[in-house]
This record gives C-alpha cells, structure tokens and sequence, in this order.
C-alpha cells in the first residue's frame, strides 16, 4: 500500500503519473520499448539523474538516455559489476545505497560516475531455491529519496515487471551462462516444465533429429551402353583405314577399318613362292625314287615341308581376311577420333571401338570410398546430367563392385551400375552426378554421419 504522507494535490499527481506509465507498459509493443520505459519514464515519479535496468541473464540491460547500451565501454562494465554485486546480497527490496556498500575495488569509481545517493530496487526470485534476484533497477540522483517515493517507485517497478515478464524472451544460451551459475528465467520460473518454452524447442528438435529421412549419397556418373560388343584388334599391325566415323550407326558386316596388308600380303606371297619350291622338290624325288632307292626316305622329309607351308600360307590368308574388320551387330560405332588410330601399331586384343544399340544405355557411377554406404540391388539412382540438370534420369540399382578400382585422377572408387527406369533421349557419354538413395535413418544421423567419420578417421576412435 501507498503511504499518504504526500500532500493531497502531490499524492493526485503521483498517483496519475502512475496509472500513465502502468498503461503505457500495458500497451508496450516489446521488451525493448518496456526497458526504455523504465530507465527514462520513471523520472515522471521521482527525480534522478541516472537509471540502470540489471537482469541476471543479460547484464545492464537499458541505461537511462541510451537507446542501446554499448556492452564493453568502461562505464556499462562497472555499473554492471556494481548490480551484479548488489543482486548477490541478500537485501530487501528496496534500499538506499552509497559508496560505502560496495568493495573498495568498485567504491574508487562511485565519485567519477555517480553523485552522492543511489537507489537499489529489486524483485525476489519467486523459485523455491529463493537464490539472487529477478532484476534490479539502479536509480543515482544528488539527493535521498523519501519513503513514500521509494514506495511509488516500488510500486511502479512490480506493475512494469509484470508486463515485461510476458514480453521478454532470454537467449537460449547467453554468454553468461558460461561463467556465471544459470537461474531459471522468471517468466517460466512458475511454469510446469513440460510448459516451459525451452523444454517445448528441446523437444521439437528432438523429434525433428529423429524424423526418419532417405541416406543418399552423390557420385559422379554418366551414360554408358549396357551391353556393348568390344572391337579389339584382331592381329597385330598398323591401322591403315576407318570406313566409319564417331557416333555414326552401322549394319551388320558393314566395314569398319582395315590394317595394312602390304606386309601380309608380302609374307604371303613369299609362303607361295616356298610352298611351289617345296612340291617341285617333291615331285623330282618322287621320280628319282622309281629308279633309285635311296631317294625314297627324303619323301617323309619332303612331305612334312610341303604340309609345313602349306599351313603358313593359310595362316597368312585368315591374317589377310582378318585385317578387314566388319561390324558383328547393328548399332552406333563408339569410338575417338579415327585420326589418332590411322598409322598407330596395335597388338592382339587392343579395343579400339565398340558397337552398342541406340537405346541400350544404363547409368555407371564412382562411388568414394567414404561415401560407400549400404545400397540394396533395386535402389532408386538419380543422374543429373550437366547437360540437362534440371531433369534427372532415372535408373534402379543393378549392382555395385566389390573391390575399389583407381580413377584416371587417383583415387579409389567402387563402380556402380544402375539400369533406366524408361528410354532416355540423352546420348551415350553425357556425364554429370548419380545421386543414390539408400535406406531410411534418423536424420540425426544423416547429419552427423560425415562429421563423425572424419574425426574417427582423424582421432583414431
């Protein structure tokens, strides 16, 4: 209760001033605007020349004729110091304060910042624990404030703390909370704690880490023909000719390139040449031997020679046949530029080209070896083309190697091969990235699996 020691006009305008600043704090849009109201309309009530709002989680609050208070100037650094050691004492509500009350570390300053007289008005912690204050409001002036305005002040300080407990919303984690014991915010102190607004985003975030979500991963990929035919050189020699070009579509036993036959053709003409020389020394053998006996044992002799070359000859013939290459199947032609083969030796089994059908393509992916996560035979794959990107071509897993091959650029990778959904009007070749999806965990681990793999592969744990 107010006392009534004022005067009657004095009491009237006291009191009038404060129903104005309660509806004013009533209809305050934010904390803010409230701190603001407080540090500066007080002086509607009493006079002072300094204001100071503390609260436990934020520190100096608002400072009276600042609109925002500058956190490291020397002056915020020891008004703070002073409320904070002022909360901690246990003290009533509201209390005269002077230089003497405070550490002679603190006490120094009093004469350099402050007049001679300071008003301490605070509001008890309404938890159990009963431990520090809610907030305190720190007012300086020239002259000791009177009993009957320190309990208008009072007054006016519970009415401003019951609006602003609604509006004001701490830091989940303020930076004091480090150094400092944490206390539980006044506004929730009452509340159940199932009520209480942190316990509720705890357990959003709880919930949201547990959501089940799709594991994928990404890997570089591109178009490939599924089952291809390799065309390897048949025989060792030198590429003479290309009767087709890159990409170009091919019949059945339609030419595709030849090798140089002048050397066959020289060798095989040399293996005639033996193979007459050899039956013509059979046959004057053959004639010797009617009249004369020892001739007969070079007969066997001769007839292994002449079975020899003949041999060699039909050797050189499927050489000669084979340097003409013709198409097994009807398809596209996927080889590189036939410039770089023209004149190139190549040995037995080289591939040079392959025949693939138009629309026989699948999706091959590399997938790294920290990204090779569980994929089941039948998992969706997903290949964004460079080329296409906003378009993805669909395919299902068809299976995944089990040992690492090195890449052209030197890393390790496991190939993968994922079958088309539908026909796909992209050409064999387009590269871009294979996204695949593996099976569903909580997205808290689909968050922290990375991270987690690298400091197990950095610490060793």
């Amino acid at each position: 209760m107010l006392e009534t020691s004022l005067s009657a006009p004095a009491e009237v305008t006291a009191l009038a001033a404060l129903l104005e600043l309660s509806h004013r704090a009533r209809h305050a849009a934010s904390a803010r605007e409230l701190g603001f109201l407080l540090v500066n309309g007080s002086l509607e009530l009493a006079p002072y020349r300094q204001a100071a709002l503390w609260l436990p989680d934020a520190g100096i609050y608002t400072l009276s004729g600042l609109v925002q208070v500058e956190a490291n100037a020397p002056y915020a650094l020891w008004v703070e110091q002073v409320c904070a050691r002022l909360a901690a004492q246990p003290t009533k509500s509201v209390r005269l304060i002077t230089a003497a009350d405070l550490p002679s570390e603190l006490s120094v300053q009093w004469a350099e910042w402050w007049p001679e007289h300071a008003l301490w008005l605070s509001l008890p912690n309404s938890s159990e624990s009963k431990e520090g204050t809610a907030c305190g409001l720190l007012l300086v002036g020239e002259m000791a404030w009177p009993t009957e305005t320190q309990s208008l002040l009072q007054e006016w300080f519970d009415v401003w703390w019951h609006a602003f407990r609604a509006l004001y919303r701490p830091g989940w984690w303020p930076w004091r909370a480090l150094l400092n014991k944490p206390r539980p915010h006044p506004t929730q102190q009452t509340r159940r704690w199932w009520r209480q607004r942190r316990w509720q985003w705890a357990a959003l975030a709880a919930a949201v880490m547990a959501l089940p979500v799709r594991l994928t991963v990404l890997a570089p990929g591109e178009l490939v023909p599924a089952h291809p035919v390799v065309i390897r050189a048949p025989l060792d020699g030198v590429v003479d000719v290309f009767h087709v070009q890159p990409n170009q579509r091919v019949q059945k036993d339609q030419p595709l390139f030849g090798f140089d036959e002048a050397l066959i053709q020289s060798r095989l003409d040399v293996a005639n040449q033996t193979l007459q020389t050899a039956e013509a020394e059979y046959r004057q053998a053959s004639q010797q031997a009617l009249t004369d006996a020892r001739f007969r044992p070079q007969l066997a002799t001769l007839t292994g020679k002449i079975d020899e070359k003949r041999t060699e000859v039909n050797f050189l013939k499927e050489q000669l046949g084979r340097a003409r290459v013709l198409a097994p199947r009807d398809g596209v032609a996927l080889f590189d530029d036939p410039t770089e083969w023209i004149g190139r030796p190549v040995s037995v089994g080289e591939r040079i080209m392959r025949i693939a059908a138009p629309q026989d393509i699948e999706v091959e992916a590399w997938l790294p070896l920290g990204d090779a996560i569980a994929l089941p035979p039948g998992a969706p794959v997903e290949l964004f083309l460079s080329a296409s990107p906003f378009s993805a071509v669909v395919g299902t897993l068809r299976y995944v190697a089990h040992d690492a091959v090195p890449r052209p650029d030197g890393t390790y990778a496991y190939r993968v091969r994922a079958s088309l959904a539908q026909p796909t009007a992209h050409r064999v070749g387009l590269k871009g990235t294979a996204k695949l999806h593996g099976p569903q965990v909580p997205m808290i681990y689909w968050v922290l699996r990375r991270p987690l793999a690298s400091i197990r592969t950095t610490l060793g744990v």
